[in-house]
């Protein structure tokens, strides 16, 4: 056997790779072809695909909206029509029952049934969800606040401050959030928006580490130094470029925190250090139905699976907004 001969299926090989290489630079060069006009129609610099050029490819490789995020967006769409208005949900009083009506399980006139003292349950579900929702949003914009301000601060300035900054981050990190939710609950007193203050100072430390990390990040970047160098000021750069291009993934922290937030207020609404009855928040009215778990099974699992598919939509549609920082 010849040397040609023993090396004859290794070329063949080789020439297969390198056959399919070429188609493949082939399919890639016909891409570009067609994406390429799109960009440059949008005013992308060069080769920086435009946004229209991103959506091109996504539909080029058969992707489309996954219909899990607009089942997410309409959830929460529907959630903040109960807060906004709700009587157009529903025409029962969230307070005042019909005791002969109680303990009445799911109907159509009742959805979600009664409570102990006839009060329609899907209706102080309804109505419940301005408590639960501008909770949650109290509790994301002061972690918001506060955690951006911090890490802004420690990113941007650097050295001791942004040593002693990130180690009171350290330790809020190590505690648990719910126990520090408790302890400063404790402090400022019950009640819907303490809670959610409460919930809001345990996320700060979260906003601060992460906001702090795209900060250090965006500093490091080419044009950020060029801008520096062509003599802008410390505080245009840091509100021109660093600022814009640093707080996408802390948008979408704050979407999951939105979901994190609703969980927690309902988690101290159960523990009772919420609103008080007879208020419908949605976490006491999982507490308010937990003594009639063997008799009335609505009374809890119905407030409880809203609680839950308003959190994993707020969640759905967090991850996606941190796939678009991507």
């Amino acid at each position: 056997m010849t040397l040609r001969q023993a090396q004859g299926p290794i070329l063949e090989e080789e020439e297969e790779v390198v056959d399919a290489a070429t188609a493949g630079s082939a399919r890639d060069e016909a891409s570009r072809t067609v994406l390429d006009p799109i960009a440059r129609d949008a005013g992308a610099p060069d080769g920086q695909p435009s946004r229209r050029a991103n959506i091109a490819r996504l539909f080029a490789r058969g992707r489309r909206p996954s219909w899990t995020l607009a089942l997410a967006v309409a959830v929460i769409v529907v959630a903040v029509l109960w807060a906004v208005v709700p009587w157009l949900f529903t025409s029962y009083d969230p307070i005042d029952g019909v005791p002969a009506d109680k303990l009445l399980p799911p109907s159509a006139a009742h959805w979600f049934g009664t409570d102990a003292i006839g009060r329609d349950l899907y209706a102080r579900v309804v109505y419940g969800a301005i408590h639960s929702l501008s909770g949650a949003l109290i509790a994301v914009t002061v972690g918001l606040a506060a955690g951006t301000l911090l890490g802004v601060i420690a990113g941007s300035v650097g050295g001791w401050l942004d040593d002693v900054l990130m180690r009171i981050v350290d330790v809020l990190l190590s505690i648990p959030g719910l126990l520090l939710s408790l302890s400063v609950i404790i402090l400022l007193g019950f009640g819907t928006v303490n809670a959610a203050i409460a919930v809001g100072i345990g996320s700060v430390a979260s906003f601060a580490r992460l906001s702090r990390s795209e900060v250090v990040r965006v500093r490091r970047t080419d044009y950020v130094e060029a801008a520096f160098g062509s003599g802008g000021s410390f505080a245009s750069v840091l509100r021109r470029h660093v600022l814009p291009n640093s707080l996408t993934a802390v948008v979408g922290l704050a979407a999951l925190q939105f979901g994190g937030a609703i969980l927690a207020i309902s988690t101290l609404g159960f523990l009772g250090y919420g609103a008080p009855p007879p208020t419908p928040e949605w976490g006491l009215l999982i507490a308010e139905g937990r003594n009639y778990v063997a008799t009335a099974w609505w009374l809890t699992t119905l407030p409880g699976l809203v609680v839950v598919v308003v959190v994993l939509s707020a969640n759905r549609i967090s991850q996606s907004i941190g796939r678009g920082t991507r």
